[in-house]
């Protein structure tokens, strides 16, 4: 198929684009650009050094002094750490009026607040009387001091990041002028502080890339020709000066227009809107009755020839517009028969070769056809798509769904084939899981992060993937915010859902509810550790201004998830001069079975609650037949509670507002305002808790818990302790399984997951308890070893009665799935050996001496050899050595007592030689009393 490509035509400016195989050069004669009243030009140019020359003719002025920056024929490039420019002193001295001009590209991690350039002086910390320019609310201020005395020329919205755009400043009298790109962008004509005024003529801090106050941050990005006249350039002079660099914008943005292949087109075409350079580009076309300005295609009636079709491009940046051209062919339409036949076998079924949900069947073609469906197992996979999955411990089935095509009298059918999942066991949760973002003061901060409770605490959490994100977007404006994960009603499907926004890098929350994204983000899992691919979905209309904090429930009786998000709406769809102060946050709602088709959306909540001012941020959980719903208040910038018997009703009953307020916030502040609440039941107790967001804008650093035994009584209270990841906003806390939760460490935080454990082996005798080792040698995802404590489970005496073996098991904690098991064998006891036989003959007696009693031993040797005899008792020990065959041998033990109990002394007799035999004697004597 041929491929056809746009071709640029004459513009008014010197570019080339290549296009295809071809170059259109566009010729036209450098502008020429004003020097009468230049006091200082500094291209900045130079390839190398720390001084930057002066280029302005006859000025008294010297070089700039360079301070670290990068150097190229493109300017200098600064870090935003500490390079700066230091201009000469004194240059706004005798300048009653002034132009500022140069070209600037704010690097897209640029922090905030900073200045892009500055001229005045400094006292302390801050400026004392000084001429700026900041891309914050993009605008010049003049000052006789501080910042208090600033008289500021503002557009109200931030320079556009990461593309080089022209700024210059003039004023004259009262009337201060700022443009952008060559195009005059604000106007005051209140400015009474002239820059002659400021330090009478004399000023000393003099900058490029750093602010006159100390506390502020210094330009991250590329600077390249500063120029400042003496008198107020009129705006073609400005126009002059921007249009090198518009006309290199707009071109670069004109060469990446793409449509893709044009040859025959059959379906509405994207045409954008603006460019990566920042260019906007507005469409014409050669017959709107084709295709339109806007890219709606309609195609020729069947048996009518091709249409061709000119769609011309007006790219433009500031001052300068370079039009492109498209050719877009555009084929018949397909007659009944033919649009039936392609309708049936393009029809799309999302997930129906893993059916774990509710089908969603579509009902149109593309072609204009009715669509209807039957099924060859209804029970299974109804005609309209109501699913019942075969139960666990069946295997999955097959289901035929055939969809017939029908558009006139022309009909065509295909069958798909639906693989239908078998339901999961039922299990019970075991610990929690949380998706959060971190907030919009860091390049990193809006993408998505992931946590784990510690089994089944939700106030003790761990950061998952060492603390670092796991999901970010590519799409859309290129920020993940507010993250929203549903388990399915079946619980093996997992759907996250985002707001696409990025504040981060020069967005602000005004323009976010004005001109923000239509959709969500979207991502799904089965396991929550492997995601499908991201994908953008629009679920607002163009009457909204953003779609803010999506989430889901499940309504069961209906069989579709309805998702609700927050929608600034407007009476019309431009959203050029959009306000937010003329509108207020609604709650939307739309319905979906596979979170890629969405019903239309409908409100949910409408609600003014002042200027500007609505309703946000809705988390639902149900008990029994009741809905409770936490939502955030902008009237109070509060959550508020509500409850209904029916989800999509839009009235529901207040419980209580202002939930938390007062009570301490866990950052060693209070608790006095909240957003992004997320709502979820205990695990293992009637309890509920609130986890509500403080971020640095109402005074916190993220996610406060609250917990509360009755949802109908209004009552919360912080809990008590908590510890929380490293700055939570606004996202989800899910319960899941042991199985999920261990899935989640061994992928995300394998050195938190106990993967195996060493075998114990235990010995004991037949009869005697086994002794347990109180550690084991635990083994980690990431190989780590730790012995770890174990608690052995309780041991049946009957297990060691008798030789054999069996096993024991034990537990590393209520968090951890992996267990300790020891392998006891117990042994068959051993009889004693039988005390040798010696011929030794022992008696003991107890006898009166001076009135005390003396225990008397005597021993008899029997045997044929010599033996050596000791004795024990309770008086003392003896010894007889070497007592001859057939000899007798005696000892006497003063007890120092006048009586004495009946007791036993012992005796132990052995053999002399090399094989000595021993044996044990016991002698008891009588009581006595001896007074």
């Amino acid at each position: 198929m041929r491929r056809t490509r746009g071709r640029l035509v004459a513009a008014s400016v010197a570019v080339a684009l290549t296009t295809g195989l071809t170059t259109t050069a566009v010729a036209a004669a450098d502008p020429v650009l004003p020097e009468a009243g230049l006091v200082a030009w500094y291209k900045l140019d130079e390839a190398s050094g720390t001084s930057a020359a002066n280029s302005a003719p006859d000025s008294t002025f010297g070089a700039a002094t360079v301070n670290g920056a990068a150097r190229s024929a493109n300017g200098i490039t600064l870090d935003g750490a500490d390079d700066h420019v230091r201009l000469p002193d004194s240059l706004l001295k005798n300048l009653t009026s002034v132009t500022v001009d140069l070209d600037v590209l704010v690097d897209t991690a640029q922090a905030t607040p900073y200045f892009i350039w500055g001229m005045g002086n400094t006292s302390g910390s801050n400026g004392n009387g000084y001429l700026f320019t900041t891309g914050n609310a993009y605008r010049t201020g003049i000052a006789s001091g501080n910042w208090s005395t600033e008289q500021n020329t503002t557009k109200g919205t931030n320079l556009a990041r990461g593309v080089w755009k022209h700024l210059t400043y003039t004023q004259t009298g009262t009337t201060g002028t700022l443009y952008e790109d060559g195009v005059q962008v604000a106007q005051n004509t209140a400015v009474t502080t002239t820059p002659a005024s400021i330090g009478a003529g004399t000023t000393t801090a003099n900058y490029i890339g750093r602010s006159l106050y100390s506390g502020d941050k210094y330009l991250k990005g590329q600077v390249r020709d500063f120029r400042v006249y003496d008198r107020a350039l009129p705006a073609n002079d400005v126009a002059a000066l921007a249009q090198k660099t518009s006309a290199a914008a707009a071109g670069a943005d004109a060469a990446a227009l793409d449509l893709g292949d044009t040859s025959a087109v059959t379906s509405n075409l994207t045409l954008p809107v603006t460019g990566a350079q920042g260019s906007t580009i507005a469409w014409a076309t050669s017959h709107a009755d084709v295709v339109t300005s806007s890219g709606k295609v309609t195609q020729p009636a069947a048996g009518r020839p091709a249409a061709s079709v000119t769609l011309t491009a007006s790219v433009t940046r500031g001052a300068v517009t370079l039009p492109r051209t498209f050719t877009v062919v555009v084929p018949p339409a397909l007659d009944d028969a033919q649009a039936a036949a392609w309708d049936a076998q393009h029809a799309v079924v999302t997930n129906i070769a893993d059916v774990r949900g509710n089908l969603t069947l579509p009902t149109k073609g593309a072609q204009g056809s009715t669509l209807t469906w039957t099924s060859s197992a209804p029970g299974t996979v109804s005609d309209t798509g109501v699913v019942h999955r075969p139960a666990h411990g069946a295997g999955d089935t097959e289901v035929t769904l055939t969809v017939t095509a029908t558009k006139g009298t022309a009909t065509s059918t295909q069958p798909r084939t639906a693989t239908v999942r078998r339901a999961p066991e039922a299990q019970e949760p075991a610990a929690y899981f949380f998706p959060y973002f971190k907030g919009e003061s860091t390049a990193d901060g809006e993408e998505i992060y992931f946590a784990a409770s510690q089994g089944n605490d939700p106030l003790k959490w761990q950061e998952l993937n060492d603390d670092k994100t796991v999901l970010r977007s590519g799409l859309g404006e290129k920020g993940l915010r507010d993250p929203f994960v549903i388990r399915s009603p079946e619980g093996d499907k997992f759907f996250l859902v985002a707001t696409d926004l990025k504040i981060y890098g020069g967005n602000n929350f005004g323009n976010a509810q004005e001109r923000g994204s239509l959709s969500l983000m979207v991502w799904e899992s089965t396991d929550l550790v492997s995601w499908s691919d991201q994908r953008m979905v629009k679920v607002s209309s163009d009457y909204a201004g953003n779609t803010w904090a999506p989430e889901a429930f499940y309504d069961e009786a209906a069989g579709e998830y309805v998702v609700y998000w927050a929608s600034a709406l407007y009476p019309t769809t431009d959203s050029s001069d959009r306000k937010i102060a003329t509108s207020y946050q609604r709650m939307m709602y739309a319905t979906t079975r596979d979170f890629v088709t969405f019903s239309e959306p409908r409100i949910w909540v409408d609600n003014k609650r002042g200027t500007g001012l609505g309703i946000i941020d809705a988390s639902v959980t149900k008990v029994g037949d009741t809905y409770y719903r936490f939502i955030k208040d902008e009237k109070y910038m509060t959550v508020r509670s509500e409850k209904s018997t029916d989800l999509r009703a839009t009235s529901w009953d207040l419980i209580t507002e202002n939930i938390g307020v007062g009570q301490p916030n866990g950052y060693g502040g209070t608790f006095t305002a909240g957003e992004g609440p997320t709502v979820f039941k205990s695990n293992t107790e009637e309890k509920w808790y609130v986890f509500m967001d403080q971020p640095s804008y109402h005074g916190g650093k993220g996610y406060v818990p609250f917990e509360s035994t009755d949802l109908d009584s209004g009552v919360w209270t912080k809990s008590e302790p908590a510890t929380l990841p490293v700055s939570p906003r606004h996202g989800t806390v899910l319960p899941v399984t042991q199985a999920e939760y261990d899935r989640l460490l061994a992928h995300y935080q394998p050195d938190a997951f106990v993967a195996s454990a060493a075998p114990v082996t235990v010995t004991t005798a037949a009869g005697t308890a086994p002794v347990l080792p109180a550690t084991v040698a635990a083994t980690y995802g990431d190989g780590a070893t730790k012995d770890l404590a174990v608690t052995w489970d309780a041991v049946d005496p009957a297990s060691w009665a008798q030789a054999g073996t069996f096993a024991v098991s034990g537990s590393f904690g209520p968090s951890i799935t992996t267990r300790a098991t020891a392998t006891v064998t117990v042994t068959a006891p051993v009889d004693p050996e039988p005390e040798p036989d010696l011929a030794v003959e022992v008696s003991a007696m107890a006898k009166c001496v001076a009135g005390k009693v003396a225990v008397s031993v005597r021993a008899v040797n029997g045997e044929d050899v010599p033996v050596d005899v000791k004795v024990g008792s309770a008086f003392g020990s003896k010894s007889f050595v070497g007592v001859e065959p057939g000899r007798s041998a005696s000892q006497s033990f003063a007890t120092r007592a006048g009586s004495v109990e009946a007791g036993v002394v012992t005796i132990t007799a052995s053999t002399t030689g090399a094989s000595p035999v021993t044996a044990t004697f016991e002698a008891p004597y009588a009581a006595l009393d001896c007074g």
